[in-house]
């Protein structure tokens, strides 16, 4: 049962993944508003004196992966939205294919392009001045990782909600994507916003996560901040599991 599970899995994920193979430069265009931001906003944050005291790459970057992550896994469920009204899905629910697989295969995928998007991001800012902690880059891609998978499989369910014409899926992605990202502090600290804004940014689990990024990638594990952002990932990836494998064998 275990093996078989594995081999659906497998299949789910290659058929997902292929698409990508063929056309890597999708890949890249996908990432074409954090490279932007990262060469055309990052320099001029490089003028300024920082933000808490880092140097302003230390504190930027991390923001770049967390916003990479809400407009990359967070629009996950749209593949799955054209495989339900183009009537592949309909398809594939005839195979003998593990339904739970079929949720795990494309949330695998998204776990694989996350990693490979956030290490070129890395890689490219580390000529621009990026000074990472070792350590603290494998454990920041980590909670990236965890926090991706949750998104990508909540995204999947509520592809699922949005049958048959995908209005519901547009609406809500695009009512959270700006406000999620807004108020989590990516590109500016909203600890300089007005007092509604920092209560508002306080209930954006986005945040913590962006906070524990940076200490992380700082070299700060035992920052109190780590903590609140792995209990945060955690949360989300463990709901976003649950809810999509409930959808799924629940029936599409």
């Amino acid at each position: 049962m275990t093996r078989q599970f594995v081999r659906d899995v497998a299949t789910v994920f290659v058929r997902e993944v292929a698409p990508v193979l063929r056309a890597p430069v999708l890949l890249f265009l996908s990432m074409v508003q954090p490279l932007l931001l990262l060469f055309l906003f990052g320099p001029m944050l490089a003028g300024t004196g920082g933000f808490g005291g880092g140097a302003p790459w230390q504190w930027f970057v991390p923001g770049i992966l967390i916003m990479m992550c809400l407009t990359g896994p967070m629009m996950a469920g749209c593949s799955m939205l054209i495989d339900l009204m183009g009537g592949s899905m309909e398809r594939m629910l005839v195979t003998p294919l593990n339904r739970t697989a079929m949720l795990v295969g494309r949330v695998l995928k998204e776990f694989v392009i996350l990693l490979v998007q956030a290490v070129l991001i890395i890689g490219l800012a580390l000529p621009l001045g990026f000074r990472p902690s070792p350590a603290g880059v494998l454990a920041g891609l980590a909670l990236l990782i965890v926090f991706g998978t949750g998104l990508g499989a909540l995204s999947f369910v509520l592809a699922i909600a949005s049958r048959p014409d995908g209005n519901l899926f547009w609406g809500v992605t695009q009512m959270l994507l700006f406000p999620l990202m807004l108020l989590s502090g990516v590109l500016l600290p909203t600890d300089y916003g007005p007092g509604w804004l920092r209560t508002a940014a306080a209930f954006n689990p986005v945040s913590y996560i962006v906070e524990a990024e940076r200490a992380l990638f700082a070299g700060r594990p035992a920052d109190l901040a780590v903590l609140y952002g792995v209990i945060s990932a955690c949360a989300v990836g463990a709901a976003g599991l649950a809810f999509g494998t409930r959808a799924v064998r629940r029936g599409i």
